[in-house]
């Protein structure tokens, strides 16, 4: 190989590199950035030796009908799941701030989307937007700051599963329709709920796979009730 055929070889294996550690480090996600408007940039990083992603965001919300997070994603297609324990890092007075497992259309702001919402405080809910550009709705869960959850996308529903202090991911009785069109995104995101501040969480044990059947099952002696806000939650018969 002459000389000048080298030097070209080896400029594009180099500007190559930065690309594949990029890929690489994210481990099942292919990229990550802030979606929406955001005051400060967020950051996702993976850690192999622990298995862990951290996402740190601003971003006012995730919420009515636009967005502002930062998301860690792939794209996917057909019938999918996705599992996590969720841990916020460090103490703060927001209580609404989210970290969530995410099934996205696309990476506009008002992307019609289901996701499960872990908050600050405990709450944690399927959130949904059917539509672009339309509003968000959320079904809570009975399961106040469960230990791992799980999204389950079989056919035109999403279902969410969470689990309790032993670990057992069960159906939480909370679903929602939405066809998504193929490809779309699956991921982790966090958003601060509040654009001035700056949020931290950690993803375990992150499973991207098939969608399991008995994500669908009902869970008997759980009914749906719906909120005075307009939104739902999961209750006892």
């Amino acid at each position: 190989m002459n000389t000048p055929l080298k030097a070209i070889c080896a400029t594009l294996l180099l500007s190559a590199l930065p690309a594949a550690r990029a890929q690489s480090s994210l481990g099942l996600f292919t990229d990550h950035g802030d979606v929406g408007t955001v005051q400060k940039t967020g950051t996702a990083a993976y850690d192999p030796a622990t298995k862990t992603y951290s996402l740190a965001a601003s971003g006012a919300n995730m919420w009515f009908n636009t967005d502002a997070f930062q998301f860690a994603w792939k794209k996917v297609s057909g019938d999918v799941s996705i599992a996590a324990d969720i841990a916020f890092v460090g103490e703060s007075k927001q209580g609404h701030r989210k970290a969530c497992l995410l099934i996205r259309q696309d990476l506009d702001p008002g992307s019609a989307y289901v996701d499960v919402a872990r908050h600050g405080d405990g709450l944690t809910s399927l959130q949904f937007r059917a539509a672009a550009g339309g509003a968000t709705k959320e079904i809570q869960s009975d399961v106040v700051a469960p230990t791992r959850v799980r999204l389950d996308k079989i056919g035109n529903v999403v279902y969410l599963s969470v689990a309790g202090p032993d670990g057992v991911l069960r159906p939480s009785g909370a679903s929602f329709p939405l066809a998504f069109k193929d490809p779309f995104y699956i991921g982790l995101g966090v958003s601060a709920h509040d654009d001035n501040a700056y949020e931290t969480a950690q993803f375990s044990d992150v499973k991207i796979g098939s969608a399991a059947a008995e994500a669908a099952l009902p869970r008997p002696g759980l009914r749906i009730v719906t909120l005075p806000s307009g939104d739902r939650r999961v209750a006892d018969q």
